[in-house]
């Protein structure tokens, strides 16, 4: 059924908080492994995980700095492998929220696009110069203050929209 998704219930989790399977106070991987027949019994289709990759967590984990491992406070790869398994045996699709209209100051791609105004993967991201000793305009972050913070490797501001409290 190729338009399943369609007619599915989901059900989103954020893994920090929806099953802690060693009583660390962390949700995890396996804490949701746990819970698969409890979910399949609910009715749920899909489950839609937010993101569960390695993270400063400056951002509550959508500040990602690996796109292609699971963080450790949730897990291991392995862990996820067996999650994806219940999940398979249970009947229960699973959805990543895989984040990538913006990445963690730390991830190697951010690194790279700050290392010099004239790098490949600078466009990556937005830097601007700025206007009269300021920022570039007048965007203000989703969690209030400017959007723009000067990064003194390059004279010029990156966007931090998303960010709480940034650290770039």
């Amino acid at each position: 059924m190729p338009e399943w998704w369609k007619r599915a219930v989901f059900y989103e989790l954020y893994p920090r908080s929806f099953a802690d399977s060693n009583n660390d106070g962390i949700g995890d991987l396996n804490g949701i492994t746990s819970k698969m027949g409890y979910l399949h019994d609910l009715g749920v289709d899909a489950i839609w995980i937010s993101p569960c990759f390695p993270s400063p967590q400056v951002d509550f984990g959508y500040d990602v700095s690996d796109y292609e491992n699971i963080d450790p406070m949730y897990g291991t790869l392995k862990d996820f492998d067996a999650m994806a398994a219940e999940g398979k045996k249970k009947g229960v699709r699973i959805i990543l929220d895989f984040v990538v209209n913006h990445s963690s100051d730390k991830h190697p791609w951010f690194v790279e696009s700050r290392s010099s105004k004239t790098n490949p993967k600078r466009d990556w991201y937005i830097w601007r110069d700025g206007k009269n000793g300021g920022p570039p305009n007048n965007w203000m972050s989703t969690f209030g203050g400017s959007a723009w913070k000067l990064d003194p490797r390059t004279g010029s501001f990156i966007t931090t929209t998303f960010m709480r409290n940034s650290r770039t």
